[in-house]
């Protein structure tokens, strides 16, 4: 790590080109540098030295957030990006667990915690002027805590240090290209996918407050972006606009879209004409892969990086995934395991002050992901699932993924999410919560048997229908609150009491009866609402 964020920073400080776009005003990369410089006279100036120099914020993408991020690394303080969708214990609790001396915050979001520092107020101001500091932190320096979505626990800190973002920011960006963030600074997607590469490449950054499907192309394609990133579900959202004859009225060349669904993916790149690429980061920075076109794909890995798909158990290199001519996967059994890396575990600089998750993602010198993946014959990785989302039915074990993707093909899915619940007498039943246009049960039912790889224990058990997915942070799918609420929810849920009878109604009665069941079984402690 030869230089940090702090050298990308001042390496622009007498670039007088238009650096950043947000909230109706322009900066030049000059300017840009000017505002950033303050902050860190501010931050100096301010922060305890005795304590940890970590600075939460709370705010939507602005002018603002990126001045203190990048004043941060200028002063060799730690931005600790606070999820501003989190609400009362939960959100004080992601500051106290980080150690925050303090946390800036704009009108829209002071009354969520007690004694944020309004960014209305500037308390900066006494600062202008401040030269770039004439010695730069260490490339070492802690720069960012980023909070993972907590899916499977309370969200987990990871570090990040100003070098290791640098090093990972040069991907090819230029003074040509004009960037477009929409997605929320508190996550890796926009920082590691937009805007620290486009600082890197000295390029125009176009902010949005906040994600828009509405407003997407018109910003696209009056401000002439080149490149942007969505993550989750964001490109369906897009879809989900009116098509335009000016859909293909833009300069936009590239997407980034991972966790997009293929279809998605191919509808987007036919309406709108420009290239959706997947790649995969893992929010800890052990396993980055790169970008890859082949459809539904997370990715290649890096020239010289051990990146495999394992067993968890006995640490064995999983099978080549083998697919028929439509390309489907036909042996998911032998092909899904954990994707790790097997080389090094320099990547990853670990969580704050949690050594309980240091120890689960580094164990036995890898990296181990937390994700389910296959790869084929030329080294191409897909996405499987998360590794709690293994299903056991009948002493079977699968992942959910290819299930949600089966699912998925049919035509009046708009969306789907698949878990294991627990089966009154051992291990688990197959739920598919979906989205639907509308849903005929015994046409579903006649869809599936029809699908040639369908495993033979994959029929959902359960099938809920619901008018929206729960979801965490930036739309991602919420599973831990699928797998607490279950078939116990007011949404509408179909069932097959039997493997042999078609989808009928849950009742009252059903639910008492299986209730009875755990309960007979010693397994009540597995009834939904009951676990996570």
């Amino acid at each position: 790590m030869d230089v940090g964020v702090a050298e990308l920073v001042a390496d622009r400080a007498d670039d007088t080109s238009s650096g950043l776009l947000a909230g109706g005003r322009e900066w030049t990369w000059r300017e840009v540098v000017a505002e950033s410089a303050s902050r860190a006279g501010w931050l100096t100036g301010t922060l305890d030295p005795a304590r940890p120099p970590n600075v939460g914020v709370l705010l939507d993408n602005t002018a603002d957030f990126v001045f203190t991020l990048f004043g941060a690394a200028l002063a060799g303080a730690t931005v600790v990006g606070i999820n501003s969708t989190r609400r009362g214990a939960e959100l004080q609790r992601d500051v106290d667990h980080t150690d925050c001396q303090l946390v800036l915050a704009d009108a829209a979001h002071a009354d969520l915690l007690p004694g944020t520092i309004a960014v209305e107020s500037a308390p900066w101001a006494g600062y202008a002027g401040a030269a770039v500091p004439s010695k730069l932190p260490e490339p070492s320096s802690l720069l960012l805590l980023i909070f993972t979505s907590g899916s499977t626990s309370a969200p987990k800190a990871v570090r990040r240090s100003s070098g290791r973002i640098a090093a990972a920011a040069r991907i090819g960006f230029t003074k040509s290209d004009t960037v477009y963030v929409s997605m929320p600074l508190f996550h890796g997607n926009a920082l590691f996918g937009v805007l620290f590469p486009g600082l890197a490449g000295g390029s125009r950054i176009v902010l949005r407050d906040r994600f828009s499907a509405s407003g997407w192309l018109d910003d696209v394609r009056s401000h002439g972006v080149t490149f942007t990133s969505t993550v989750g579900r964001a490109l369906s959202y897009i879809l989900a606009t009116p098509p335009s004859p000016n859909d293909k009225d833009h300069q936009l060349r590239i997407v980034l879209a991972p966790e997009s669904t293929p279809a998605d993916a191919a509808a987007f790149t036919e309406r709108f004409g420009c290239t959706v690429i997947t790649g995969y980061g893992s929010s800890e920075g052990g396993i980055t892969l790169l970008p890859s076109r082949r459809v539904g794909a997370l990715g290649r890995a890096p020239e010289g990086a051990q990146i495999a798909v394992v067993d968890p158990e006995t640490h064995q290199d999983k099978a080549i995934a083998e697919f028929d001519e439509h390309g489907r996967l036909l042996n998911p059994e032998e092909a899904i395991g954990e994707l790790v890396r097997k080389d090094s575990l320099g990547a990853f600089e670990g969580y704050w002050r949690n050594e309980g998750a240091d120890r689960d993602r580094g164990h036995d010198g890898w990296f181990w992901s937390g994700d389910l993946a296959y790869r084929d014959a030329d080294g191409v990785f897909f996405f499987a699932g998360r590794a709690g989302d293994w299903l056991r039915v009948d002493s079977e074990n699968f992942a959910a993924a290819p299930i949600e993707r089966i699912i998925g093909r049919h035509p009046q899915v708009r969306a789907v999410a698949v878990v294991g619940v627990a089966d009154p007498h051992s291990g688990d039943q197959v739920l598919a919560v979906i989205e639907a246009a509308r849903f005929d049960p015994d046409e579903f039912a006649r869809w599936l048997a029809e699908q040639p790889d369908l495993g033979t224990k994959w029929t959902p058990t359960f099938i809920r229908v619901t008018d929206a997915l729960p979801t965490l942070a930036l739309d991602k799918v919420d599973r831990r609150q699928i797998r607490c609420d279950g078939w116990d929810t007011s949404d509408v849920v179909w069932w097959k009491p039997t493997r042999d009878t078609g989808y009928q109604i849950l009742t009252d009665s059903d639910r008492d009866a299986m209730r009875a069941e755990f309960v007979a079984n010693a397994r009540s402690a597995l009834l939904p609402g009951t676990s996570t």
